[in-house]
């Protein structure tokens, strides 16, 4: 899948967290994964060994103090987050309400001040991309494969494959609104696949396009005017807060960040220069679950919209993310998952089930889901062949284009 950092190679990295207590019970998590994020998880290992799952402030303050402190620097120029400590926070404090709500016996969207909504929405996730569907099909299509199986792995590089790629992924999981990656083409090629999708989908399906802020302030106004009642929110068309208040100024469009705004350090910057309407929490580079919840009331107060980022993720994800979308009360808009990319699972009963563009919430104590050790361990094989230790897009699109290099703004 192409996108501003470059071509996502054929598999997706996560690690998975088992917490196990005393009487048997295992709590579970996922994070994206990465050497780095392992050798910090085994870092934490002495200060979670003992403690109570249910006294999570706790064990958040004793992380804190063992881990040097992360600015929002950290993250880095990249479109995804490089942080550490807020993927150890979220993969324990997930874990540790799983195992909770095992305990007392109910789902972990009561844990995080009860279920508002019993089924969450998701927003279809398009990409353009190459031939090809990831992992051991990476290199060919299945000539068997029809509706979204099909279109998932074919070429989507222009706009009637973008739309075709729409039509079998809402037809396949009921999408009620679609997102696009950008940043991959000039802005002028991706705001024509936008309203072609618009054409055939018309006002009632919801529209977003994300470009990972390659864009100039400049050509972020123009796109918007361009866009303007076509797109339901633009999501980081530029780089910083500064730059994203001034677009806000100059436009009617909605903006929604999970670049700009990633922390809460950077909140009051947030607050102060306006520089976004709708805040896209993301629990594993949040802190968790506490730590979303805690943001949405913020919003709440600053009168700032809700919703959710993703990343490549497995169901166990998917069921932390739909549990706190069922707690949240000013969750504002459908959230983002890659799920429909995927297909393999490590869940018990294979890959959780979007019908009419939503999940619904487990009702199981904890998060819901089971590991199927089987499964985990071909994911786990499929991960030593690779030889992949980290997220490197510029590396896999060299294959594609030789010598292309990422830039923080392209266009």
């Amino acid at each position: 899948m192409l996108n501003a950092a470059g071509l996502h190679a054929p598999y997706c990295l996560r690690t998975v967290v088992e917490l196990e207590t005393e009487d048997g019970k295992i709590g579970l998590a996922e994070v994206p994964g990465s050497a780095a994020i392992d050798e910090a998880l085994l870092a934490a290992k002495p200060h979670v060994l003992g403690a109570d799952p249910r006294n999570w402030n706790a064990l958040r303050a004793k992380l804190t103090q063992h881990f040097r402190p992360e600015t929002s620097a950290v993250r880095g120029m990249a479109p995804w987050d490089g942080r550490k400590l807020v993927q150890v926070h979220s993969a324990l404090d997930v874990a540790c309400l799983d195992l909770a709500g095992q305990a007392a016996g109910v789902p972990v969207a009561t844990l995080l001040g009860g279920i508002v909504r019993d089924q969450v929405p998701y927003s279809a996730y398009l990409f353009y991309k190459h031939e090809g569907a990831g992992g051991e099909l990476a290199f060919g299509v299945d000539p068997k494969a029809s509706g979204w199986a099909a279109a998932r792995q074919k070429a989507a590089l222009d706009p009637d494959g973008i739309v075709a790629q729409a039509k079998a992924m809402v037809a396949e999981f009921g999408f009620q609104s679609i997102k696009l990656k950008g940043g991959v083409f000039a802005p002028l090629q991706e705001i024509a696949a936008i309203k072609s999708l618009w054409r055939a989908f018309g006002a009632k399906v919801p529209l977003r396009l994300d470009p990972n802020a390659l864009w100039s302030v400049q050509t972020s106004l123009t796109a918007a005017a361009e866009l303007e009642g076509v797109l339901e929110y633009l999501e980081d068309p530029c780089r910083t807060q500064e730059a994203m208040a001034a677009v806000r100024r100059g436009c009617r469009l909605p903006l929604a960040t999970n670049m700009c705004t990633t922390s809460f350090d950077d909140l009051p910057g947030s607050i102060r220069h306006h520089s976004e309407d709708i805040i896209l929490t993301d629990h594993h580079y949040w802190g968790g679950l506490h730590a979303s919840m805690e943001l949405a009331a913020i919003c709440r107060t600053f009168g700032r919209g809700v919703s959710m980022h993703s990343n490549n993720h497995a169901g166990i994800s998917l069921a932390a993310m739909t549990h706190l979308g069922a707690a949240m009360p000013n969750l504002s808009f459908a959230l983002d998952t890659h799920y429909p990319w995927q297909s393999d699972e490590i869940i018990v009963g294979g890959r959780m089930k979007i019908e009419g563009g939503c999940v619904t919430v487990p009702k199981e104590p904890g998060l819901g889901v089971t590991l199927d050790r089987p499964a985990l361990a071909r994911a786990h094989a499929a991960y030593v062949r690779c030889g992949l230790k980290e997220r490197n897009d510029e590396i896999e699109m060299q294959k594609k284009v030789p010598g292309w290099r990422f830039l923080a703004s392209r266009w």
